[in-house]
């Protein structure tokens, strides 16, 4: 699998367009048919989309805390994060000439190919290990946090029940 590290050379002037993504995210695949035309519209840059799933430590390193997000690099330095919610081949086109200077094709649109890949534009379904843990985690702490505290323990001292700072008598039998 390529890293974004060894396909970003820090000694370029070369311009890159990152997307991070995740296949089972319905704004990732919506936005595929446009991310894969983008080469056709402007063939002298480089375009790499990674699964953000895959590669939690570059989406950490870049500030990558929702899906899709795409990043503009110059050589290894990230120059520039697309933030529209309008995600179109004219919104992308017009961000990358806005950011570059390079003026994209004009006969460019998107077409059937660009919808069967090389993104997905069909969601697919799989289990989020990273989310599935970490709800599991959560649930654990959240349990022993409850268990270990003590104003939510029933502590018995001298024949007093105490509660909430409550105390109640309990008659000796």
């Amino acid at each position: 699998m390529l890293d974004l590290m060894e396909f970003l050379n820090p000694n370029s002037s070369d311009c890159t367009l990152v997307l991070f993504y995740t296949p089972w995210c319905r704004f990732s695949a919506s936005l595929a048919p446009h991310f894969n035309s983008l080469p056709r519209a402007f063939p002298t840059l480089r375009f790499l989309a990674l699964d953000a799933s895959q590669h939690s430590s570059l989406s950490t390193r870049f500030g990558t805390v929702a899906v899709p997000n795409i990043l503009l690099f110059q050589g290894a330095k990230p120059m520039a994060r697309f933030n529209h919610t309008d995600r179109t081949l004219e919104t992308l086109k017009d961000f990358i000439f806005n950011q570059t200077g390079i003026e994209a094709k004009s006969d460019v649109a998107v077409t059937e190919e660009d919808w069967e890949g090389p993104l997905p534009s069909v969601l697919t379904k799989g289990i989020d290990w990273l989310l599935l843990f970490s709800v599991l985690f959560l649930t654990g702490f959240v349990m022993y946090a409850t268990i270990r505290t003590e104003s939510i323990r029933y502590n018995y001292y001298g024949g007093l029940w105490i509660r909430y700072g409550l105390t109640a008598r309990i008659p000796a039998t």
